[in-house]
């Protein structure tokens, strides 16, 4: 049987631990918040610039629930998606070396918020097999500090994870980013070898519900994207 002086420790440890991601919880629906109400600002300003243009290239915003939002450009759609649960920082990672994560290890816990670009033609032509990417992973901790990982347009921004502050600045910051890298992310031609074949099915069906897969790095690997990963 055990004492009331450990049920009190586990019990002190489970609210401790409770009120952490519950606070990193927070700060990270805080800041997609953030990033709902930038973006919904830059489309107004773009909608009253003005700007002349042969044809009407669209940029718009969604609100798609209380986890995710939707920004279409030019062609383009970028998804910011919260993830509902809290990560730690693998032992290994070079967030553990830092002396703001040393002084306080509950720093390095953080909510996720995961940036993927689509077509904007798989959305309109409901082509479900079109792939999307992961460009940018932002993490955001207990004290609104956050970290971006990701494609290195992105990352180039903030690597200063004892003084990066999420704040409206910083947010917009990130999305023109984010829009600059997938304007840039070009869609190229597809290896021959992988749509040489092509089913009646696929020949007859509608462009609505057309299963060829489309994605804008689709059969290639660059030596970019390895060195990336590595």
């Amino acid at each position: 049987m055990t004492t009331p002086s450990k049920d009190k420790d586990i019990f002190k440890f489970i609210v401790e631990k409770g009120c952490l991601k519950q606070k990193v919880f927070q700060n990270t629906y805080s800041t997609l918040k953030i990033f709902k109400k930038v973006l919904e600002k830059m489309v107004k300003q773009y909608h009253h610039s003005n700007i002349k243009s042969e044809f009407k290239i669209p940029f718009e915003y969604k609100d798609k629930g209380k986890f995710e939002l939707e920004a279409k450009f030019a062609g383009d759609v970028l998804i910011f998606m919260m993830h509902t649960n809290i990560f730690q920082f693998p032992r290994e990672h070079f967030i553990h070396k830092t002396s703001y994560v040393r002084e306080d290890t509950s720093r390095s816990f953080c909510g996720i918020i995961n940036i993927y670009n689509f077509l904007g033609d798989s959305f309109k032509y409901n082509r479900i097999n079109d792939i999307g990417y992961l460009i940018g992973r932002i993490f955001i901790n207990k004290d609104m500090h956050f970290y971006i990982d990701g494609k290195k347009e992105l990352r180039i921004l903030h690597n200063n994870f004892m003084n990066s502050v999420m704040d409206e600045k910083n947010a917009e910051k990130i999305i023109e980013l984010a829009i600059r890298y997938t304007i840039n992310f070009d869609l190229l031609t597809p290896h021959y070898d992988n749509v040489k074949e092509i089913t009646l099915h696929e020949i007859v069906s509608t462009l609505d519900s057309m299963t060829l897969k489309t994605g804008k790095r689709l059969g290639f690997k660059f030596l970019a994207d390895l060195a990336e990963e590595e």
